[in-house]
């Protein structure tokens, strides 16, 4: 069976990630991807953000109850670069685009808050690292930033990057695309 886009969006990573690399979650959300990175990377190798303080609280919690830790931050990814070291070396990022499940539909990602962390986490890639969006826009605002992330990526330098994207296309309701970023 086919992989969903998120759990397609853990095998990229996987593949990449160990312990003591840095990563990154731009979006805690639940906490689910901030407890993949830190199993993967190990403690406080893992710096994870999101502009509500509800997403934050649900990540300590889940964080807490698996016995690892990570850096979390209440300030949207935008940010990333007053609250991460700038010297710091990526080996993988991960963002769920759209907004936080059994919330506020109304707070949403947006796309030049998206594209300005990805502007502070490509150029810190490791070679060999990973930067994967998880692009959920069927809501107000998503197609927009979907198309806007879509066209960065397409503009990537072919010498320096290589981008794919995954997507089921005979599914209704705006199924969500998978795209991944590796730094050569």
């Amino acid at each position: 069976m086919l992989d969903s886009a998120l759990r397609y969006s853990h095998k990229l990573l996987s593949d990449v990630l160990y312990k003591g690399s840095i990563a990154v979650d731009a979006t805690m959300g639940n906490g689910h991807d901030t407890l993949f990175l830190a199993k993967k990377c190990g403690v406080n190798c893992v710096w994870a953000f999101d502009v509500q303080q509800q997403a934050l609280n649900n990540t300590q919690q889940l964080l807490e109850q698996h016995g690892v830790k990570a850096q979390l931050s209440v300030a949207g990814h935008h940010n990333i670069a007053q609250v991460m070291p700038q010297n710091s070396r990526i080996q993988g990022a991960i963002f769920n685009l759209g907004y936080l499940p059994g919330s506020d539909k109304t707070i949403i990602t947006k796309k030049e808050t998206t594209l300005a962390a990805l502007d502070f986490i490509l150029p810190r890639l490791n070679n060999g690292g990973r930067c994967v969006l998880v692009l959920y826009y069927g809501h107000q605002g998503g197609r927009e930033e979907k198309e806007a992330i879509i066209d960065y990526a397409s503009s990537l330098d072919q010498a320096q990057f290589n981008v794919l994207t995954y997507q089921f296309i005979n599914q209704r309701h705006c199924p969500p695309i998978c795209l991944c970023i590796e730094k050569k």
